[in-house]
């Protein structure tokens, strides 16, 4: 039995690898960025790709395409663009609500009315639970026969290699969903990226990506105590004067601890000013395939170097973790299947 879906703001690809880890067949994708595209492509070839803005894209011709009649999809799974409801952004309540990104969740909707699949997931920023879109969401799905659970989950009890608190909605209209299984025991930074050869005596251009740090900046990295040290750790006079003055971002230089999941992997990962992204042992911060892993992509998995660090750390930053995703849409699938049965 060959389960299909359909994956909504696709991005390079994190969601539809989960998707298919589970044994779902991923028949289209939709993502309006020409990188993310190229890199979904490059992962995905078999998977019909719509390069366009969603807002305008007809979900029924997508459907049509794909072959399916409404009511036949097994799976609609997405993630709206969630800058609007960052922690960052939702400081401030009134730009928040202001951002237009945030109604992409009705468009997400719009596409479950016209499809009507067995089952949906939404994966977003733990935010998005307060914002008055997302009830609207729940209530219009209920009223449409889905039962539904929401939950804020950590990845890292999921087979990722990261703290990352997530929010997950689980619908269904064939059975009462729940969330995966945590796993036993979590992956550590040491399990996912201590095997990877040196940068400089690899054959992967991603992992060989090289760093520009200024002589002052690779000081002050190599002066980091190993294996989780914090810039705090510092004397004062290695301390840059802007740490001085601002107590905030202590993770920022700071290393990772072999022993312990990593820290959320963002869109800054290429860059040490941003978050404990330090490797553990090595005086560099991590490279941008040892963020792709800590992601939870497979070692495999293809970016096109010729797009540029700041671009692909926006993709990897971006992404949704293939394990964590993978857990819970086997959870859907056997849903799925003993609803057949």
């Amino acid at each position: 039995m060959t389960l299909k879906a359909i994956d909504l703001f696709s991005g390079c690809g994190g969601l539809s690898q989960g998707l298919k880890d589970a044994g779902f067949s991923v028949v289209a994708a939709v993502e309006i960025d020409a990188k993310a595209q190229e890199t979904y492509s490059l992962n995905h070839p078999e998977v019909a790709l719509y390069g366009a803005d969603i807002r305008a894209l007809d979900p029924l011709s997508v459907a049509l395409a794909a072959k399916l009649q409404p009511g036949e999809l097994d799976l609609l799974a997405g993630c709206p663009p969630c800058q609007g409801f960052s922690r960052l952004r939702t400081k401030n309540q009134k730009t928040s609500v202001q951002d237009d990104r945030n109604d992409l969740v009705l468009d997400f909707y719009r596409f479950v009315v016209a499809l009507l699949p067995k089952t949906v997931m939404l994966e977003n920023v733990p935010a998005l639970m307060r914002d008055d879109r997302f009830e609207q969401l729940r209530e219009k799905l209920s009223l449409l026969g889905y039962s539904s659970v929401v939950e804020v989950l950590d990845a890292s009890n999921y087979g990722v290699p990261q703290r990352r608190k997530r929010l997950i909605l689980l619908a269904s209209r064939v059975h009462s969903p729940s969330p995966g299984k945590i796993v036993q025991q979590r992956v550590t930074v040491r399990q996912a990226i201590s095997q990877l050869d040196a940068p400089s005596k690899t054959k992967d251009s991603l992992h060989a990506l090289k760093e520009n740090r200024s002589p002052a900046i690779r000081k002050l990295i190599s002066l980091v105590p190993k294996n989780g040290g914090s810039r705090t750790d510092l004397p004062s006079k290695y301390k840059l004067a802007c740490h001085k003055k601002s107590d905030g971002f202590r993770d920022v230089y700071g290393r990772m601890a072999w022993d312990d999941v990593a820290p959320t992997i963002t869109s800054g990962c290429h860059n040490p000013s941003k978050g404990r992204f330090l490797h553990p042992s090595r005086n560099r911060n991590i490279t941008l395939r040892e963020a792709a892993i800590l992601q939870g992509f497979p070692v495999s998995y293809h970016f096109d170097v010729s797009h540029g660090k700041e671009s692909i750390a926006l993709m990897i930053g971006n992404a949704l973790p293939p394990p964590f995703i993978c857990i819970h849409a086997n959870s859907l699938k056997a849903g799925i299947v003993a609803s057949t049965q």
